[in-house]
């Protein structure tokens, strides 16, 4: 196997971790809605990681003066990704995990537009089958099968406010490898989620101030460090890895298998789980990924 091939494996199995991580953020957010503001739990979930990756990254001397060059950089980065966790959140507070972890399937296609136009990536026939598979799966899922449902549109608030984040989360993965200048992964990741940390603080405002920590559920504090640790950081990182070993379009292909995920955490955590007449959507949206991981094309690696 080429030294390509082997780096665009470690790529896709990143994305993999990424989307098994990622549907926990549904799951866990669906339960936290009623106690904690989406941008006060954010802030201080980016706040939090950014303080553990940025000592990592200072004590394994990726964090340099060279890092924090064009800072301008990491504010329209955490900008974009601080629209997607918001909207998620504040859309979880109205629509059910799986329905909305089927919206997110729809940032391929956006991705693969922004790809184009940003670092003039083509989409192949078969990565243009996969997307249109995948987005027929997601609206299966999101319709509840229901045929009359789609017939009328009749769509939740919640999904429609959160595919505007989608389109902001497939909007950073092209700029994230424009944008990038061979920094240390660690240490740019950590310059995203400062800047990050720093809008949703602004964002949040007297919310923040006035939200009583102590009376919070556990089910929050748990939250906050899942989605911190490993629904921000570890996924950041993973994003960033894969995202110089692939197509974007690819990259967030891995979003597809994002609804079969969130099924599992469902019942992993005793929740209600959809009728079998999602299914196949859900298998839809897998053969999409399997379409995707076909005619392999390594991209080159800067950092």
């Amino acid at each position: 196997m080429s030294m390509g091939a082997q780096e665009a494996r470690r790529g896709h199995l990143a994305m993999l971790s990424f989307s098994a991580l990622v549907a926990g953020s549904f799951s866990l957010g669906g339960m936290v809605g009623p106690f904690i503001e989406p941008e006060v739990l954010n802030a201080i979930r980016f706040a939090f990681v950014a303080l553990v990756l940025g000592a990592l990254a200072w004590m394994t001397g990726g964090m340099q003066r060279e890092t924090f060059r064009a800072p301008w950089r990491y504010l329209i980065l955490a900008g974009l990704f601080a629209i997607y966790f918001v909207t998620m959140f504040e859309g979880l507070k109205t629509a059910q995990p799986v329905s909305m972890a089927a919206v997110f399937t729809f940032t391929p296609a956006m991705s693969a537009v922004f790809g184009y136009f940003l670092l003039r990536q083509i989409t192949t026939w078969r990565m243009a089958l996969a997307i249109v598979t995948g987005a027929f799966g997601a609206l299966w899922v999101i319709f509840r099968g229901d045929f009359e449902l789609a017939r009328r549109f009749e769509v939740g608030f919640g999904e429609m406010l959160f595919l505007g984040g989608c389109a902001a989360h497939a909007l950073y993965t092209p700029l994230l490898r424009k944008l990038s200048r061979g920094e240390p992964a660690m240490a740019f990741v950590t310059g995203i989620l400062i800047a990050g940390a720093l809008i949703l603080s602004i964002w949040a405002g007297w919310d923040l101030l006035a939200t009583d920590w102590a009376a919070l559920p556990a089910i929050v504090w748990i939250t906050i460090a899942y989605t911190a640790l490993a629904a921000t950081g570890l996924t950041f990182l993973a994003l960033r890895y894969a995202t110089l070993r692939l197509p974007s379009a690819k990259v967030m292909a891995y979003t597809y298998l994002v609804p079969s995920w969130v099924i599992l955490w469902e019942l992993a955590l005793g929740r209600s789980v959809p009728t079998a007449m999602v299914l196949p959507g859900v298998g839809l949206t897998v053969f999409a990924l399997i379409l995707l991981l076909k005619d392999e094309e390594p991209q080159p690696v800067s950092a």
